[in-house]
């Protein structure tokens, strides 16, 4: 048999780092038996994949009307970096006795990278494969995908500190009298948020019509809208529903106000900054639904996901009480693994083995001592995962490590009143 099994080990628990750290490891080979080789290769892989389907009409030389179903295809590099970690191109044969042989490796993240993102019709992947490279022979290949988060700071972008006030009005006919309007106003402190973080709704409804306000519904809703570039086209994914509640009913002639809380899980920041072919949004959708044979009313409050926490702001903590139960599916699977001391600090951003990373480091420059009071993020897996890492250029001789599946893992913050960031940031 040869091979027996192929272990990549990166000196990051969660095989999550930031663009522009360094990545350290080992590859552990173990052989039941001798294994004669040219050298081991090791790649590591930034690219950012889109691909679909779509199916038209053409119009053939006879003149009839044909389907043709189109592949649609769009890709993105972002970096390859590919070495030897025994041997060489041009060695001369190896024969590797049984047993485990251990070879150390590091590679330096660019410093520009998109984050990690795996999405119904497209995904920013980050993958290392480690080949044996046997002449005469197939080679064989062990491939496996790891994290990697641009990091977005909050505080950095003005707009998000402020209010949204999202005002809706509607007033109705019935029976040829014209009623009071409904007036529903939906309002959010800030629209800058990180995952783990609680979104705050407040909603005041003024039923002065005589029609039945029977709920207000808000869902977080992820946005994803995909492009290729063989040929140029775009398609969005259909509006994800992340987290969803409901408050009312506000019966005509009353009046009531609802304060609501959303927690956002792991999700990756918004806006994919640095990859060109797939854009990713996210908004809380409004639906005020009504009694009768009337059109509800809508609306939407745009939502900016980052991965460090706005540092003026103290985050409110969940009120169990204030919030309906939600949707098990709709909420992530993934325990929140505890908190490991950090090693590597602001003054060393390249170390790629931090555990439990402060905000010095996702910064990668001194933010530690700008958001002092932030606590350190921890790394959870998202709910949107990939059921395989396997590509086309994958052949039949590459193995997956581990099951093959992969869910990226983002930075999610816990406050709680000892840690919450306070005014004086």
């Amino acid at each position: 048999m040869g091979l027996k099994g192929c272990e990549v080990l990166l000196d990051n628990p969660w095989n999550t780092y930031y663009a522009g750290q360094t990545i350290n490891g080992q590859v552990k080979i173990t052989f039941d038996s001798p294994k004669k080789v040219r050298g081991i290769i090791i790649r590591f892989l930034g690219e950012a994949n889109t691909e679909w389907t779509e199916e038209r009409n053409v119009t053939t030389s006879e003149g009839k009307t044909e389907n043709e179903i189109t592949n649609l295809k769009g890709h993105e590099e972002y970096f390859k970096i590919q070495y030897y970690l025994l041997g060489g191109k041009n060695s001369s044969e190896t024969e590797l006795p049984p047993g485990t042989h251990t070879y150390p490796f590091t590679c330096a993240l660019p410093p520009n990278l998109p984050s990690s993102f795996e999405g119904e019709f497209g995904h920013v992947r980050y993958t290392i494969k480690v080949t044996l490279d046997r002449p005469w022979k197939f080679d064989q290949d062990m491939k496996m995908a790891f994290t990697v988060i641009a990091p977005e700071d909050l505080n950095l972008n003005p707009r998000v500190k402020e209010p949204f006030r999202l005002e809706l009005e509607k007033s109705f006919c019935c029976f040829c009298c014209r009623s009071g309007p409904l007036a529903v106003i939906t309002s959010v402190p800030y629209t800058g948020y990180v995952s783990g973080q609680i979104l705050p709704i407040t909603c005041e409804v003024d039923n002065t019509s005589n029609v039945n306000l029977t709920a207000v519904k808000f869902e977080l809703r992820k946005l994803v809208t995909f492009h290729t570039n063989q040929p140029r086209s775009e398609k969005r994914e259909s509006k994800v529903v992340i987290a969803q509640l409901s408050v009312g009913p506000v019966n005509g002639g009353e009046s009531r106000t609802f304060s609501q809380q959303l927690e956002i899980p792991a999700l990756p920041p918004t806006n994919l900054l640095n990859c060109g072919i797939i854009a990713l949004d996210y908004d809380v959708h409004v639906e005020c639904e009504v009694s009768g044979a009337h059109r509800n009313l809508s609306g939407k409050i745009p939502i900016t996901l980052g991965t460090i926490p706005l540092a003026g702001i103290k985050p409110p903590t969940m009120q169990q009480t204030d919030v309906p139960s939600e949707d098990p599916s709709l909420l992530p699977t993934q325990p929140v693994s505890p908190v490991s001391p950090v090693v590597g600090g602001a003054g060393d951003p390249g170390v790629g083995g931090a555990l439990g990373w402060n905000v010095a480091d996702s910064a990668a420059g001194g933010a530690g001592s700008l958001y002092p009071n932030i606590p350190p993020p921890q790394f959870v897996e998202t709910q949107y995962r990939a059921p395989t890492i396997a590509r086309g250029d994958d052949s039949e001789h590459t193995q997956m490590i581990g099951d093959g599946a992969f869910a990226p893992r983002y930075p999610t913050f816990q406050f709680n009143n000892a840690t919450a960031p306070s005014m004086n940031s």
